[in-house]
């Protein structure tokens, strides 16, 4: 083969400076990969357009398309008559695109947009200048303002609609219903304790928008918000008013720390009325403090006092281990139990167990206590709903403190009988008398309204006599000669127990107080059951009848009236009290008995153990 025939050189010009031979395979290489080019573009372009049309297109909207939040509209909270508690009101978020915000903006419409949103012109001025997509410039702002906003025409500036709670009665309903944040999310009272039901589900609303933030079109359907449900509360607004004004009056006319009031009808254990003072305007909390928010009624807890004392006679009744007849030795109002003093306000001598209720004896409280084991006073506290938080659905509910029965002395089984040594809230000790007020039965307690056609069971706690005995002993602390006259209702009869408590701080007790009273009416056969506590009263007397007793007075004789309760009773009556009306309070007079029945005396050692009836 010839040296020509085995080269085949191209050549490309005759010129001496571009007379580069260069082998024929780089040219067919050069040819094949600017094909291959080709087609690799030409094979992307397929993809693009076909298989990867796709993923580019959601990459693409992904870029401009906006998921839109269609806020669900919260539900209300009526009353138990309809009435509006709690509403939504459509109100506007005025937002920013910074970036969108033209940098020379009109001084003159900074001014304009501050004063509309009550903004300092240097506050818009860090919030328009923020390095950010997104920025709320003002929540909740009214249509009227948002309307003005509108119409400066700022560029950037864009409204969104949106949801504000608006709470009718104020600061009368304020620690029950509570209050929403910002986002339209329940903080307090029942608007945490019933979000899920009330707020709803927002829907859904994907477009696109463009970098300016105007929407372009729709991309998919729109889901709709499905509004929350309406909560229908137990509580009557007429009631609940009344309970707070007087609540209202008895803390400011006693110059007391706090107060708090409940009403519960005690047929369907249903609360009527909830209150606490000092409260706060739910509408406005710009100067809302921690000792306002409290909700006292649920969240304090404290010894009750004297007002355990109905609950240690209700046991030994029940037990058999006394009658009302029975005659219980206080002596001179001073009594020593293993070494641990135990006084009276006075020196009473012989009561009878009706009578250690009208004089409110911690001596006489104590020997009935004695006739009965630390495990069964322990058992009944618990089945009343002592030592446990009560289910109501309302957050931050107290349990209270009352420890185990085993690790009682005497000393402490002899305090708990009326009232010291344990702590309760007043919820709880509202709930507990409807047992005394309802024949024994412990009704399940709601701040919801239930079907009127629904038969409401409780629990048997006592029997129905024991608890009919026990009323009327009530009775008499609420007559001349028991310890709370003042808590008489003129025209009903009623009956209730007053409890005057040390509070106890840190390392002992103090010379404050806490004077309370829970009372039942109309008797014999209660309606409602009202429960008051006021706390830390300096002004005047600090004694539950007398602190406490004017409030329940008041408000169960308006509550009765409002609820169509007729009168049983002539506005003026005697009645007479378990002892000899007029009788010095150390010198008593002989005991009024039942008809037909007969006295037995209990006589009790400081140091001796019980046999069935009589401590020795």
């Amino acid at each position: 083969m010839k040296p020509s025939q085995k080269r085949q050189d191209v050549k490309f010009s005759s010129s001496p400076v571009l007379g580069v031979h260069l082998p024929m395979w780089r040219s067919k290489l050069v040819v094949f990969m600017l094909f291959m080019a080709f087609v690799a573009l030409a094979a992307r372009a397929f993809w693009i357009q076909g298989p990867g049309n796709a993923f580019y297109q959601k990459q693409g909207e992904s870029r401009y398309q906006r998921t839109l939040e269609l806020p669900a509209t919260r539900g209300k909270i009526l009353d138990r008559n309809g009435l509006v508690l709690a509403t939504s009101l459509p109100v506007r978020a005025i937002w920013a695109i910074p970036d969108a915000v033209p940098d020379d903006l009109d001084a003159d419409k900074i001014n304009q947009l501050g004063k509309l949103l009550g903004m300092t012109p240097k506050e818009l001025r860090v919030k328009l200048s923020e390095d950010k997509g997104f920025v709320y410039v003002k929540r909740q702002v009214s249509i009227d303002v948002a309307d003005k906003v509108a119409a400066l025409d700022i560029p950037g500036i864009y409204q969104r609609n949106e949801y504000k709670r608006f709470y009718p009665e104020g600061e009368i309903t304020a620690h029950l219903i509570g209050f929403t944040n910002v986002e339209d999310e329940g903080q307090e009272g029942v608007e945490l304790g019933d979000q899920k039901m009330l707020s709803g589900t927002s829907g859904v609303r994907r477009v696109i928008k463009d970098r300016m933030g105007h929407i372009v079109e729709d991309v998919a359907e729109q889901i709709p918000p499905h509004n929350g449900t309406d909560v229908d509360l137990s509580i009557d607004s007429k009631i609940q008013y009344i309970a707070y004004a007087n609540l209202k009056a008895a803390v400011e006319k006693f110059k007391a720390k706090a107060g708090a009031a409940m009403v519960v009808d005690v047929r369907t254990g249903e609360v009527l009325a909830l209150v606490n003072y000092p409260t706060y305007n739910p509408n406005d909390r710009s100067h809302l403090t921690g000792e306002q928010l409290r909700n006292r009624i649920l969240t304090d807890v404290f010894e009750p006092g004297s007002i355990m004392k109905p609950f240690t006679v209700s046991l030994a009744l029940d037990l058999h281990r006394v009658t009302p007849n029975t005659l219980v030795e206080t002596g001179n109002g001073h009594f020593v139990l293993d070494g641990a003093p135990i006084s009276d306000d006075a020196g009473f001598g012989t009561l009878t167990v009706g009578g250690v209720i009208q004089k409110s004896s911690n001596i006489g409280a104590t020997k009935i206590a004695m006739t009965m084991r630390p495990e069964e006073m322990w058992d009944m506290y618990t089945s009343i709903g002592l030592g446990q938080a009560p289910k109501v659905g309302f957050p931050g509910a107290a349990a209270g403190r009352l420890r185990p029965w085993k690790s009682w002395r005497r000393i402490e089984q002899a305090t708990m009988s009326y009232g010291y040594g344990l702590s309760v809230s007043l919820f709880q000790l509202a709930r507990a008398y409807t047992a005394i007020a309802h024949d024994g039965e412990l009704m399940p307690v709601t701040i919801f309204k239930t079907d009127p056609n629904q038969k409401i069971t409780g629990t048997q706690v006592f029997s129905a006599n024991t608890a009919r005995e026990v009323r009327a002993m009530l009775e008499t602390v609420v007559a001349p000669g028991g310890t709370s006259p003042d808590a008489a209702v003129p025209g009903y009869r009623v009956g209730g127990k007053s409890g005057t408590a040390y509070k106890h701080e840190g390392h002992g007790y103090t010379r404050k107080y806490r004077a309370s009273f829970v009372g039942m009416a109309p008797m014999p056969n209660p309606r409602i059951v009202v429960a008051v506590s006021v706390d830390e009263p300096t002004a005047g007397s600090h004694f539950g009848g007398q602190v406490s007793g004017p409030v329940f007075s008041a408000i169960a004789g308006d509550t009765l009236r409002a609820l169509n309760v007729p009168p049983n009773m002539p506005i003026k009556q005697l009645v007479v009290s378990d002892d000899t009306p007029g009788a010095p309070a150390d010198k008593p007079g002989p005991q009024k008995l039942a008809a037909g029945g007969t006295a037995k005396h209990m006589i009790v050692s400081s140091t001796t153990r019980n046999s069935p009836g009589v401590v020795r």
